[in-house]
């Protein structure tokens, strides 16, 4: 049996990892070309276009593991079923669930990358990503790590603790310079909107620095005149995709306490939580395909099924998530319920060709 179960693991990884290249450049291609649109603006580069492209790789791997189980899977499959390999192991009295626990070990293992891919690798090289996207194409503002956003305003910078997704700015420090380059005053806010023109600050406590005497005042509400607007800072706000499943939870939690729409991020939580079920949902879709071959059709019919099939999929996720977002919707039911209905529809296809 472990003879058995290494020789389809080797099968299935093989298929898998050319369907992996495949996608993948494809995927890769087209973000490159999108990339391509933004040069001239600000400081964005060919370079700051390829390094974006690079530093994405990881999240479209990740979002791709449940189409390329699929793919690989029925390619694995097909092949084994036209070299007649399926036909000599259920002859020899192996079951059909038994070869689809030797195929599901292998998704298991894809499914268990997908979360050490998720958590460690996605959100800081999304991060990165966005950040170095960001920082080139708004000259004036830059983005160091748990420091927040630095920008500059002619003889002032801005320190910015956090924007939230309503574009509300958490904990600011404008730090004011004379033509000298000497500090003249220092003020903090613990929160802005932008209204009318002008950001509005709220517990404003400003310190003005002078060699004779500093003063320190408190204001309740001031504003503040800036060329920086929510347009600009809308390409700093934290997206899903540089979250772990841990930091999503934090991160809802947070968002309810400052009364923010939390739907997306829960969403993305729950999404995170059910893509390494999904990779293994879409494995087990895929072996029955291999068996009707064996009877009728071929690789052909089953690798435009298999797309088909994971384009359904795609198109699902995503439509239940918008479902979510507009007529406020459990985020949980849109992130499980396409994934529940094709693991229904597998095990019904398993029983059928068993």
């Amino acid at each position: 049996m472990r003879i058995i179960d290494l020789h389809i693991a080797r099968t299935l990884i093989l298929q898998v990892l050319l369907v992996l290249a495949v996608l993948l450049g494809l995927f890769v291609f087209v973000t490159f070309l999108d990339q391509l649109g933004e040069l001239g603006r600000g400081d964005f580069t060919l370079v700051d276009a390829v390094k974006y492209v690079v530093l994405t790789i990881p999240r479209t791997v990740y979002d791709l593991f449940p189409m390329v189980g699929l793919l690989g899977t029925m390619l694995a499959m097909s092949h084994l079923a036209q070299d007649s390999e399926l036909v000599v192991l259920r002859s020899s009295g192996l079951s059909l669930f038994r070869i689809t626990g030797s195929v599901l070990k292998v998704g298991i293992v894809m499914a268990l990358l997908a979360v050490l891919l998720g958590e460690f690798v996605t959100p800081w090289s999304e991060t990165a990503a966005q950040r170095t996207r960001a920082e080139a194409l708004q000259r004036n503002i830059q983005q160091q790590g748990n420091r927040g956003l630095w920008l500059r305003d002619d003889q002032t910078y801005v320190n910015i603790g956090e924007v939230l997704p309503d574009l509300t700015l958490i904990d600011l420090r404008l730090f004011e310079f004379d033509s000298a380059r000497k500090l003249r005053s220092l003020a903090t806010a613990k929160r802005a909107t932008f209204g009318d023109g002008a950001w509005k600050l709220e517990n404003v406590k400003q310190t003005v620095v002078s060699l004779e005497k500093g003063s320190t005042q408190t204001i309740d509400k001031a504003n503040w005149q800036t060329v920086v607007t929510p347009d600009i800072l809308q390409v700093f706000l934290i997206q899903p995709d540089q979250l772990s499943i841990r930091q999503l939870r934090r991160y809802v939690t947070h968002l309810e306490d400052n009364s923010q729409d939390t739907a997306k991020w829960e969403l993305a939580f729950w999404g995170k939580l059910i893509l390494p079920i999904a990779t293994c949902v879409m494995v087990v879709l895929a072996i029955p395909f291999a068996f009707s071959q064996i009877r009728a059709g071929g690789l052909g019919r089953n690798l435009l099924l298999g797309i088909m099939l994971g384009l359904v999929f795609y198109v699902a996720n995503k439509s239940f998530g918008y479902l979510v977002l507009v007529y406020d919707i459990a985020p949980v039911l849109g992130a499980v319920l396409p994934t529940v209905v094709f693991m229904i529809a597998s095990i019904v296809m398993l029983r059928r060709a068993s």
